[in-house]
């Protein structure tokens, strides 16, 4: 091979030189061919050969250089010293074998951790958000950050800020739930924890799916998003909003839907106007996969791939993913016809090249494949999915059969879920994926055209060193746990039944494991593309709790899910319900350890739990005139409100609000106004609460939610100890979109609740917003502050609570 070096003092190579001069400078001596090559990219496996970097097949893929490598650890079974040594060789190839040098991002699928083989399996996002602490998904976001960079990645695609207010739809899991201020909190920290201080040690995130892309007609993948402009800004563009200004955020990937007409990816509107006119965003764009060609192919928006290029990087779409398609020979002949200029192509490139000088690639293109297995999958990152895990799990009900005492009688261990590792992870973990690529390789352009898995590829499905509840409870509770799966999750025989039944009922307490398998293929039954008509267990898992609960022996009902699950039946007839979500590799430790009482549960639900589908979409943030059929309130069958509110869960000992008072009566906008909570652990034991602060604007010129969240706070408490919060309200904050569509603080009354759910609550007062004398526009600030403080005990009390 003949070794290329950078031109000698050139500016684009002098690591001193101000980023946007190295830009320019590079910009000038590229040909269009080598500018329209870094809007492309390519799967790392398409570069491989036996396993190896390949420079026959690399040598027609990175001749004028590439923008991005899809995947080198999440699109083969390598394992992460591997995956760091075909990155480097892909990247000393770009260095040294094309005429300008310019090394490549890789990027990755980060959605519950990076999607590679050695990796650590975070709970997924849904999970994550049950957790109400944005700081454990900020350093969820750290660990990632640390293992990407060392098997050499640079920007993670993630985090998903769609609001989701229909569980059908299969991504629900991916999501932070239904509320936009909790969904940005869960945002705005893992921005933050993956792009780090400085980008020269981070990774970018990308914010996806721009934008709505939750809200699809039933809950379909893909579907049409039907969102009138202001429920648009006030909801859904919120997150991504508070990503963008507030977090720093350098990458968005447009969704694959369409908003009224217009599919994401052709829709300049938001991607040129709102995204960088209104917010100044300076990142890029980058598309979904095959997204760009699906203007023409899937759409119909387009009459062939020339004019899906014009569409796409002339609406703001600056890299095409996951392989180069549309941005190539037909972006040339757009280019050629005048379809679209060359200076928007120059724009896109900018963006890229500045991403590249950002990342200090051309400083340091390589990583030490010796420190890799050090940094990848470390024990302090397993201590934080555990963590993750232990206050993501959600106690819905428990009539006092949990916690399971250590010394208590046999305990029937039953279900689909409760010795399979493969179901306690999420759809963008890395055996899902592989199973994904399995598929594809055998259904051939089943992902798209571009997407043909080499036959020579490896792929190896692992879940190596993830233990299953049965092993932890095993564990802890020796031969008093028997057995039995009673079914699968979806395969409709009932074979296993008889031994389910015998096994629950020779047992003191039947604790039953059940729920979903995430994924992409047709056996899974919650992921992308893995939408459900029904709420109630997949397969004849229903069957199969009623069989069990008619032993008559308590039922403990475990529900390993991706979103809200279980019958009328199932949720009236279980002793206890706990939610676990896709608790990840620590999942099962944190299952065995709520049962058993050795962690107090205290988690709480980010999304709404509905009875049925019959009444989605349910969310608790809906308006005056929502939420309830006039005039009789209720359905014929069933009521309105959800099965379990929006911010519910159990714990082991019980908090109260001993007081709750709003400082200021009066404030002027821009201003805040301080709220002070005393909350009390009436429980028995030590705990945590999440301490939960809502609004409602009763009268305003457009009608408003009937609550909204607007702060929220976890605090511990030893059993009798009382805790002080105080919140910071900003009234920039408890703005909306007039019927000008612009923001304004309006003057008027504010009602303040604090509590511990969307239900449970308290009036903690009102305060007015006066108008300010010059009527100036109040800045929209996105979060206020929250301080801790524990209180001493009241003369007389020990600090426990009587026995």
């Amino acid at each position: 091979m003949t070794t290329v070096q950078p031109e000698t003092g050139a500016t684009y190579a002098d690591a001193t030189a101000p980023v946007s001069e190295r830009v320019s400078d590079l910009l000038a001596r590229m040909t269009r061919e080598e500018k329209i090559a870094q809007l492309g990219s390519t799967w790392a496996f398409a570069v491989l050969e036996g396993g190896r970097f390949s420079v026959r097949r690399a040598r027609p893929i990175l001749g004028h250089g590439l923008g991005h490598v899809t995947r080198v650890a999440g699109a083969t079974s390598l394992k992460a010293a591997q995956v760091a040594r075909v990155a480097n060789a892909i990247q000393r190839y770009l260095v040294t074998e094309t005429r300008l040098g310019i090394p490549a991002i890789v990027h990755e699928e980060v959605c519950s951790g990076v999607m590679a083989r050695d990796a650590t399996i975070f709970p997924q996002a849904i999970g994550v958000a049950s957790t109400w602490a944005p700081e454990l998904n900020g350093q969820l976001a750290d660990a990632v950050r640390a293992q990407m960079r060392a098997m050499g990645g640079h920007q993670g695609l993630s985090p998903v800020l769609d609001v989701v207010r229909d569980p059908r739809w299969g991504r629900t899991e991916e999501t932070y739930g239904e509320d936009p201020y909790l969904v940005s909190r869960m945002g705005v920290a893992f921005v933050r924890g993956l792009q780090g201080v400085d980008l020269t040690d981070g990774v970018i995130a990308t914010a996806k799916h721009f934008v709505g892309y939750g809200a699809s007609e039933g809950g379909l993948n893909w579907a049409p998003a039907h969102l009138p402009p202001r429920l648009l800004r006030e909801v859904y563009l919120y997150p991504f909003e508070a990503a963008v200004r507030e977090g720093g955020l350098r990458s968005v990937m447009a969704g694959y839907h369409e908003l009224d007409g217009i599919p994401c990816h052709a829709n300049d509107d938001l991607l040129a106007d709102v995204l960088r006119r209104q917010w100044g965003f300076t990142g890029s764009v980058v598309s979904d996969y095959f997204a760009v060609n699906d203007l023409h192919s899937y759409h119909h928006f387009a009459q062939d791939k020339q004019q899906a290029a014009t569409l796409a990087l002339g609406a703001g779409v600056d890299v095409e993913l996951p392989a180069t398609d549309v941005y190539a020979v037909a972006l040339t002949r757009a280019l050629d016809a005048g379809d679209v200029s060359e200076a928007r192509l120059d724009e896109a490139v900018a963006r890229v090249l500045r991403h590249k000088f950002e990342l200090g690639l051309f400083e340091a293109p390589y990583v030490d494949e010796d420190a890799v297995a050090v940094a990848v999958n470390a024990q302090r990152h397993r201590t934080v999915a555990l963590e993750i895990a232990r206050r993501s799990l959600v106690l819905l009900k428990n009539d006092g059969v949990l916690p399971l005492l250590a010394e208590a009688g046999s305990v029937a261990l039953i279900g689909p879920n409760a010795d399979d590792a493969r179901h306690l992870l999420g759809d963008y973990s890395f055996a899902a994926h592989i199973e994904a690529l399995t598929e594809a390789r055998e259904r051939r352009g089943l992902l798209g055209e571009m997407m043909t898995i080499p036959d020579d590829l490896e792929i190896e499905e692992s879940t190596d060193g993830v233990p299953t509840v049965r092993d932890e409870l095993t564990a802890r509770l020796g031969d008093r746990v028997r057995y039995a799966s009673g079914c699968d999750v979806l395969d409709p025989s009932t074979d296993g039944f008889d031994e389910a039944v015998a096994v629950a009922a020779a047992a003191d307490v039947a604790v039953l494991v059940l729920g979903d398998r995430s994924g992409l293929t047709p056996r899974a039954t919650t992921g992308e593309s893995r939408d459900r008509s029904s709420l109630d267990l997949p397969g004849v898992q229903e069957d199969l709790v009623r069989a069990v609960v008619a032993t008559g022996t308590p039922v403990v009902v475990v529900l390993v899910a991706g979103r809200p699950v279980g019958s009328d039946f199932l949720h009236e007839h279980a002793a206890a319900v706990l939610m676990a979500w896709l608790p990840g590799e620590t999942g099962a430790q944190a299952i065995a350890e709520v049962l058993l009482g050795e962690v107090n549960p205290s988690g709480r639900l980010p999304i709404s739990y509905p009875r049925s589908v019959g009444q989605l979409p349910v969310f608790y943030g809906h308006k005056v005139s929502g939420g309830r059929s006039h005039w009789h309130g209720d359905y014929v069958d069933s009521p309105v409100t959800p099965r379990y509110c929006f911010g519910h869960g159990l714990g082991y000992s019980s908090f109260i609000v001993e007081e709750a008072t709003v400082r200021h009566p009066q404030v002027r906008a821009g201003d805040s106004v301080g709220v002070d909570v005393v909350v009390t652990n009436a429980g028995r034991r030590a705990g945590e609460e999440v301490v939960q602060l809502y609004v409602r604007d009763p009268q305003a010129s457009v009608t408003r939610p009937v609550l909204e969240l607007k702060g929220f706070v976890r605090v511990s408490a030893a059993a009798g100890q009382r805790v002080a919060v105080r919140f910071d309200l900003p009234t920039g904050q408890l703005g909306f979109y007039d019927r000008r569509l612009d923001y304004t603080v309006e003057p008027g009354q504010i009602e303040v609740y604090v509590g511990f759910s969307a239900q449970d609550r308290t009036l903690a007062g009102r305060f007015v917003i006066s108008a300010d004398a010059d009527r100036s526009p109040t800045p929209k600030v996105f979060t206020g502050t929250a301080e801790v403080r524990g209180l001493p005990d009241r003369p007389g009390e020990s600090g426990e609570c009587d026995r």
